[in-house]
């Protein structure tokens, strides 16, 4: 418990040193890859979110996930890449080749689908080498290019109200 305390700490200063870093990208007005950042601890319809960007014109093979629980079981098979605070050191150094690859990519969106200050998620966030962030209203403002204010339940309006704006900036 101790150390969960200190090792947050530490990746909340990491996140505020990359947070004083960020570059705000370019928007391009296509969209071909995006990467679904999601908070699966409370939230179990990533699958249907999915559904949702493809019915919006992204091809599925476009689509990369990587899904974040808190409390995350080794032993567990998970049928999305999934990861959890064991695999961020205390320095907010990352351990899962998957995620690295995941932050590494350049996607032309980034979906932060998560409604709680989580610094394992916000370090995730700011660190992505993405074009346009986009994530929930309720984050921090640092983080984001946009920001859409509802609830993570209404999985349906977010993607309707994030395409409702992609097509009017193009």
């Amino acid at each position: 418990m101790f150390l969960d305390y200190i090792k947050e700490f530490f990746v909340k200063k990491s996140l505020k040193n990359n947070l004083n870093t960020i570059k705000n990208e370019v928007f391009t007005s296509n969209i071909q890859t995006v990467g679904l950042l999601v908070d699966e601890s409370n939230f179990r319809y990533s699958k249907e979110l999915i559904q949702e960007l493809i019915a919006n014109g992204i091809v599925s093979e476009n689509i990369k996930i990587a899904v974040y629980r808190r409390k995350f079981k080794k032993k567990k098979t998970y049928s999305r890449p999934t990861f959890g605070k064991k695999h961020i050191n205390w320095r907010g150094h990352i351990s899962e080749d998957f995620l690295n690859e995941f932050i590494e990519t350049e996607f032309d969106l980034l979906i932060s689908y998560y409604d709680v200050e989580s610094p394992i998620l916000m370090l995730i966030t700011s660190k992505s080498k993405a074009k346009f962030k986009v994530g929930f209203a309720s984050v921090d403002q640092k983080l984001n290019r946009w920001m859409i204010n509802t609830t993570m339940a209404e999985y349906r309006l977010f993607i309707k109200e994030l395409f409702k704006y992609l097509k009017s900036i193009k």
